[in-house]
């Protein structure tokens, strides 16, 4: 199997953009760019080694440390930014892990998604491709038959929306930062301490009955239970917290498409899902507690009310003017500069959420079924929640990336006190096999 990696790895990445195959450097100006170097693949892909013979519970331990390490070290500048891990142990939840760790240059999260179901194949038929949910349009009940007295208020409605998004996006980069609770301790350098990763799982079938009683997004429902499972969280860990001032940013491709298409595709000049960074974020408040026992009483009202934060938000161009801001930062001021920018909104805000859909069928990497694709952000000076979508399994989790422990790996919305300082990632999985496939970007200071 390593060597069939090595193959794939050398297939696959290195034609895929120009950056696979580079490094930066700074020219005599004082710029920096791209410098095309010779890849040596074992400086890339990596085998660690343990102890044999072990139990599955020992290597469960070697994974989150190996993770945790992985995660934290800096990419060698004098390489391209990608490697490979491949564990080869038994854990109590897979045959084998496989680790890739991407920079954030290289591309977004649907780009690097791309490149690595470009290495999969089905697990049921190999010589089929795999295929995703379809993007469902959310119309109105009154088709196109308004009038101008709907129309006027609804255009008014989202240019003031608008407006207020770019306000709050420029405010929390640089001015006003978040209350100080259990999930943002303010704590210098928080980014760099290690990691621990624990799971927590949720049933899609529970999920999409709330969707089905709400009458609102799948999204909507994951991200209210987040917004309410970390509500509770911060009350049972610090009385009054529940109330205070925390925002989450919520990181959208910024694509006229969704889903996903083929490397060849995504690297075409008029590509309609073109390869790189293409992401903008929204500022949402997260809802406040106000009385917990109303909360544990009427989940469901909570869900609904993020839901009309949301959809507040999401009215407004505020993310697709924030998405051509930062490329025109980049491209006159420098990456350096973009990357503060993005930096320090991450830094006055608490939390951030994304997700990526994933395959309807099961997928294999060389012959071997995979078990779940996670992914995971790191640097970044905030929790970070990821809920990507996998239709090929009947369970949604949520990764905890915590600088300390204290988000119990249970069905409970909360857990152990304590105080959590770093990030928390959603992901999906199920089944056996592979048990984690994730894609690691570390973006803090290294631009994006």
């Amino acid at each position: 199997m390593t060597l069939r990696l090595f193959h794939c790895s050398m297939i696959f990445f290195l034609p895929i953009n120009p950056r696979f195959s580079s490094i930066t450097v700074t020219d005599k100006d004082g710029e920096k760019r791209w410098k095309r170097v010779e890849v040596r693949l074992k400086d890339h892909v990596h085998v660690p080694v343990f102890a044999s013979g072990m139990s599955a519970q020992f290597y469960d331990e070697c994974l989150d440390h190996y993770l945790s390490k992985t995660a934290m070290e800096e990419f060698p500048q004098s390489q391209p930014l990608w490697e490979v891990h491949i564990i080869k142990y038994p854990t109590s939840h897979a045959a084998s892990n496989i680790v890739f760790k991407f920079h954030h240059s290289l591309g977004d999260g649907i780009s690097l998604m791309g490149a690595l179901l470009s290495c999969l194949k089905r697990a049921d038929n190999p010589s089929l491709p795999s295929t995703f949910p379809s993007a469902k349009l959310h119309t109105s009940k009154d088709g196109g038959n308004f009038s101008m007295f709907r129309k006027v208020p609804r255009f008014l409605s989202s240019a003031y929306n608008t407006l207020s998004e770019i306000c709050s996006t420029i405010v929390k980069s640089s001015l006003v930062e978040d209350d100080k609770t259990p999930i943002r301790s303010r704590h210098p350098g928080v980014e760099f301490l290690p990691l621990s990763i624990t799971t927590t799982t949720f049933s899609l079938d529970h999920i999409k009955q709330i969707r089905a009683r709400l009458g609102v997004t799948l999204n909507d429902v994951i991200t209210g239970t987040i917004f309410l499972g970390t509500r509770m969280y911060m009350e049972t860990a610090s009385q009054g917290s529940g109330n205070a001032r925390s925002t989450s940013l919520v990181l959208l491709n910024t694509r006229m498409h969704g889903g996903y298409r083929s490397v060849q595709e995504m690297v075409k000049p008029d590509a309609e899902l073109p390869w790189g960074n293409h992401f903008a974020f929204l500022n949402i408040p997260i809802p406040k507690l106000r009385d917990a026992d109303q909360a544990r009483n009427n989940p469901l009202q909570f869900v609904f009310d993020a839901r009309k934060v949301i959809k507040k938000r999401r009215s407004s161009f505020g993310v697709y003017l924030t998405a051509k801001y930062l490329q025109l930062v980049g491209r006159f001021l420098g990456p350096e500069r973009a990357s503060k920018y993005i930096h320090g909104t991450l830094e006055n805000t608490s939390m951030g959420i994304t997700n990526l859909m994933g395959p309807t069928e099961q997928l294999a990497v060389a012959d071997n079924p995979i078990n779940g694709l996670y992914f995971v952000v790191t640097g970044a000076p905030q929790v970070h929640v990821n809920s990507p979508e996998n239709n090929f399994r009947s369970k949604f989790n949520i990764i905890n990336e915590l600088k300390t422990v204290c988000f119990d790996a249970n069905t409970e919305p909360y857990g152990r006190s304590g105080e959590l300082c770093g990030k928390s990632q959603g992901c999906f999985a199920g089944g056996k096999g592979f048990h984690r496939f994730t894609e690691a970007q570390v973006t803090h200071r290294e631009g994006i």
